[in-house]
């Protein structure tokens, strides 16, 4: 399928051109794609880290919002940062677990914060992450997760907010998309 229609987003000066793409609801969305894109994943993780200065921790969710964080906790100084996993792995027995529910999955979803993951958390400043935030579900569930850990949310910082998440004032975000 070959994308005809695209949507020019402005992250901080640079100009990007976004397939637009139907969701299985009917709503299209202009798809923002870190995977695999060094250079623009590198930009935008210097961005928010500009922003994201005094984080102790970085949070994000698998998979979309990895090399992001990754980038970032690098520009920060930071040894570490916790994922929420989307599947429950062996070594996560002994972890937490919350639901989630987004604009790009149709069904509801579980994050899963392994105990090593969660103590990172506790009683740190923490960074929620993630490429985009439309309805807020994901940063949600990052939050819940953060909240059972015991830390404290620094911040909420994606990329771009789409839609309506744009006149948020809770969240650090880098440009604004539409949701077509």
């Amino acid at each position: 399928m070959e994308t005809k229609e695209f949507y020019t987003v402005d992250i901080c000066g640079r100009q990007e051109q976004l397939p637009v793409l139907p969701l299985p609801s009917g709503a299209r969305i202009a798809f923002f794609n870190l995977h695999g894109n060094v250079e623009l994943t590198e930009y935008c993780a210097k961005e928010l880290a500009k922003r994201l200065k005094d984080a102790e921790v970085l949070l994000t969710a698998e998979s979309k919002g990895l090399q992001l964080t990754h980038c970032i906790a690098r520009e920060l100084g930071h040894k570490y940062y916790a994922v929420a996993r989307k599947s429950k792995k062996l070594y996560m027995q002994d972890g937490i677990e919350t639901s989630v529910k987004s604009i790009t999955t149709a069904e509801s979803q579980h994050f899963y914060l392994s105990a090593y993951d969660a103590a990172l958390l506790k009683g740190k400043r923490v960074a929620l992450v993630d490429d985009v935030i439309s309805t807020g579900g994901s940063m949600h569930g990052l939050s819940s997760l953060a909240e059972m850990s015991r830390g404290f949310i620094a911040y909420k910082a994606a990329v771009l907010a789409e839609g309506d998440a744009a006149l948020r004032t809770d969240i650090t975000f880098l440009g604004k998309i539409p949701l077509l």
